[in-house]
This record gives structure tokens, sequence and C-alpha cells, in this order.
């Protein structure tokens, strides 16, 4: 069975609570649960994960890649949270590693302070998703899926 690997950056672990009227209410365990479900549902398992450090995202992306390169892994679903505007280490884990990712953001950054306009991420990824809530989550594993069904 191929897995979906959804790897979240710093400060997910507090969803529900951190600034709820941009972020929604649904906990980072609602989340997971959301996920677990549609990926069982499309016949996929799911290593889902939370690192406030980047440098543990920058593995998790290693190891995804490997995952895909053996067919065990459709992908990566990648909310890194503010590593998205900072860091060109996953950046080049996600290159480098070869990793089909699908980048996640549950606001719309676009829409936010300008800081957060850049991402370092999205000219890597394989697709972006913004601004959907927790859905966006649930868009990014199905459009995994088609594109390695695309692949086989």
């Amino acid at each position: 069975m191929s897995v979906v690997h959804v790897l979240n950056g710093p400060n997910l672990n507090l969803l529900g609570h951190r600034e709820p009227a941009v972020y929604g209410d649904e906990t980072l365990a609602d989340v997971e649960m959301r996920c677990r479900r549609l990926a069982a549902g499309l016949g996929l398992g799911l290593d889902f994960r939370q690192s406030n450090e980047e440098g543990e995202l920058v593995t998790w992306l290693q190891e995804c890649g490997a995952d895909v390169a053996s067919g065990r892994s459709v992908g990566a679903v990648l909310n890194a949270g503010a590593c998205t505007h900072t860091s060109v280490a996953l950046r080049d884990a996600v290159v480098g590693a070869e990793v089909p990712t699908i980048e996640v953001h549950l606001s719309n950054v676009h829409a936010r302070e300008a800081f957060r306009h850049h991402s370092f991420i999205s000219p890597v990824a394989r697709g972006v998703v913004v601004g959907l809530g927790v859905v966006g989550y649930e868009l990014a594993i199905r459009a995994l899926q088609h594109y390695a069904e695309e692949r086989a």
C-alpha cells in the first residue's frame, strides 16, 4: 500500500487554539483524523507528522523522497507554516529528494501580511492550496493520488 506523507511545520500543533479566526477551530488531531479517513478511502496509508524544527522537516522530506522512489509513497502534503517564507533548506529538500509536494496553507497567505506573500516552496511544489481551511489537506491528498495514477 502506498502512503501519503502529511508534514506540518512550526506552531501547527496549536491549531484550534491559536488565532481561530484565522486558522479555524479544528485541532491538528482533527485534521489528522480527516486525512486518515480520506487516505483510507483512497487506498492509501497515512504518515502524519508535525514538528517545530526545520531540520526535522528536512529529514522527513528526504525520507519521503526515498519512499516515492521505491513506490511506497505518492508524495507529501506540506504545510510548512512560517518556514514556508524563510526556509531554503525545505525548498532544497523537496527538489533534492524529488518529492511530489502539494503545499498547503489554511489561511489565504496572500490576503495577510506582506512577508507571508513569498514562499520558497511554491516554485518547486507540484501544486499549492491556500485559504481553504482544513479541506485544503484533503484536496492535496486527492491531487497527489491523481498525479501518482498519472505516473503509473
